[in-house]
């Protein structure tokens, strides 16, 4: 009696972890899923330590939205349009696999370049502002001397980009972006792997979309401290990014 009631404890004790998997996966698939910001390419609306809610219901549903991507169905569900300054994360065209984030700037059939330093959508040059910003920009391991604006894209939605005051971009060719594909670019526009590298990322199809970023729910400095030397947090947690909301 005494085996038979511990087996029997431990297939129930089984069934309510996988009970438990199965629905943490439904709400990661399904609902929220958290990121970790590894990379400068979003300064200064992301910081490298950033954690991050990402809503996936936001634009429907596809392969992308689960774990692994497994390929049951090359059609978005649900589907919802994006809009132009929403911060996506999205799989990368290149592999389909990595999760890149940035700011949604083009929609299907628009027109992107860069003459002499500053963005045009559709041949209008996007209005900007100067921001009392002054916090350093970093480009990985580099810190650099950089102007921040204010930018205002064609919907009205206003967002931080900055640039590198030294060899910031100046020029680029046209893209014209193909129907259901979308233009991502970093904040960070001269330390940021982004539609404008059309080898390594490119135009992004719809499908490939994950969901929308909305909050900062924790954040540290990892070039102060690490989380695993939770002695040394004090000096490295970001109290004022707590909570954050992503816009």
């Amino acid at each position: 009696m005494k085996k038979k009631s511990f087996i029997k404890i431990i297939v129930e004790n089984i069934k309510t972890l996988l009970a438990a998997l199965f629905i943490a996966i439904l709400i990661r698939s399904l609902i929220v899923q958290p990121f970790y910001i590894p990379s400068s390419s979003m300064e200064p609306t992301l910081l490298v330590g950033d954690r991050i809610f990402v809503i996936k219901y936001v634009y429907g549903y596809s392969k992308h939205s689960f774990p692994f991507s497994p390929n049951f169905s090359s059609k978005r569900f649900m589907s919802k349009n994006p809009k132009q300054g929403d911060l996506v994360v999205f799989k990368t065209p290149a592999d389909n696999r990595t999760d890149y984030i940035k700011r949604l700037i083009g929609l299907p059939g628009d027109e992107i370049q860069f003459i002499n330093g500053e963005l045009f959508i559709n041949g209008n040059k996007i209005l900007r502002e100067k921001s009392a910003l002054i916090e350093p920009i970093r480009c990985g391991n580099f810190t650099f001397e950089t102007n921040t604006y204010i930018e205002t894209l064609p919907n009205g939605v206003k967002h931080l980009a900055t640039y590198n005051k030294a060899g910031s971009l100046q020029n680029t060719k046209r893209y014209i972006v193909p129907p259901n594909h979308y233009f991502l670019m970093g904040d960070n526009r001269d330390c940021s792997k982004d539609s404008r590298f059309l080898e390594e990322v490119g135009y992004v199809n719809n499908l490939n979309l994950v969901g929308k970023a909305k909050i900062i729910f924790f954040s540290n400095d990892t070039k102060k401290g690490s989380l695993f030397k939770f002695w040394n947090l004090h000096n490295s947690f970001r109290l004022e990014r707590l909570f954050k909301s992503l816009q």
